[in-house]
């Protein structure tokens, strides 16, 4: 009988240091993921000065539209939360879309190469942004779903593991 009560213990053991270990993975898998996200991130926060002066040079008159996108992104720049920063770069988003479309009533800007340049690199880092966001989400659901389900839920309790945020931008 003593014998299949040690048993019993160290199969709990086992699965408990199994659970932990998977929920560690899965924490550091979102928190890698988040990191990819900020890369790509500071990657669009970083051009948008180019294509606000490169736009500014042709279109004065649209100064509300460049300050809109030069103050959200300060604002994003200071958001840590993945659930607020999804907002601020959704609109920053969409201020960047404006501002393209602003370009296409200039044939010079639309001509001239730099701004060509800086277009595609846009387009590219929002590729990006939306494979990171992809990959974060998935990551962020399989914490969340194992911290939720049983047995595992018990370790997550008892080691204090938190859900994470989505990061539902649009961009």
């Amino acid at each position: 009988m003593l014998w299949i009560i040690a048993l019993l213990a160290l199969a709990v053991a086992a699965w408990g240091v199994i659970a932990y270990n998977r929920l560690v993975r899965d924490r550091n898998r979102v928190t890698a993921a988040w990191s990819d996200i900020d890369v790509q991130l500071k990657r669009r926060h970083d051009l948008i000065p180019k294509l606000v002066e490169a736009v500014r040079q042709y279109a004065a008159y649209e100064q509300a539209t460049l300050s809109a996108v030069t103050e959200l992104r300060a604002r994003a720049m200071e958001t840590l939360n993945p659930g607020r920063l999804a907002e601020t770069e959704n609109r920053i988003g969409e201020e960047m879309r404006r501002l393209v479309a602003v370009a296409e009533s200039y044939p010079d800007l639309k001509a001239n190469r730099n701004f060509l340049e800086l277009q595609v690199e846009i387009s590219e880092v929002e590729d990006h942004i939306q494979y990171a966001r992809r990959y974060y989400n998935g990551a962020v659901r399989n914490l969340n779903t194992r911290i939720d389900t049983f047995p595992d839920n018990l370790v997550a309790r008892t080691f204090r593991f938190r859900p994470a945020d989505y990061f539902d931008a649009d961009v």
